[in-house]
């Protein structure tokens, strides 16, 4: 993308704007992040989501360790100019589960979570053993 008009968007008090990324081809919503300036124009010049670890404070290249990286196909911004919809092709499953998703789990009327979408790769084959 030659421009972007990451000076119209709406960074929250830490410089943060929340981004969740859906699958491009079939719309399951993969997962949510948060991206910083930097982060953001990382992810549009490398065409491979990046966010700002908050936890780690510092880049986080998804799909760095594992190689399940989500390729932008396109970026999206809600009425507000303060969320990102980030249409990606994943590059395997997205969830550090092993899920395709994050959101592999559904609330049950016993109060409970459930599992409602398989594990499509092991882990372990993804991280090692930990």
């Amino acid at each position: 993308m030659t421009s972007f008009p990451i000076e119209t968007l709406r960074f929250d008090d830490n410089g943060l704007i929340p981004a969740i990324v859906q699958d491009v081809n079939n719309q399951t919503v993969l997962m949510l992040g948060f991206m910083n300036h930097d982060s953001l124009l990382r992810t549009v010049n490398e065409g491979k989501v990046c966010f700002w670890s908050r936890s780690r404070q510092k880049f986080w290249l998804k799909g760095e360790t594992s190689g399940m990286f989500l390729l932008v196909r396109s970026i999206r911004v809600n009425c507000e100019n303060n969320s990102l919809l980030i249409l990606a092709e994943p590059i395997g499953p997205t969830c550090h589960t092993g899920h395709e998703s994050c959101y592999y789990r559904e609330a049950q009327e016993s109060g409970e979570w459930a599992e409602i979408a398989p594990v499509l790769t092991d882990p372990e084959a993804l991280y090692g053993k930990k």
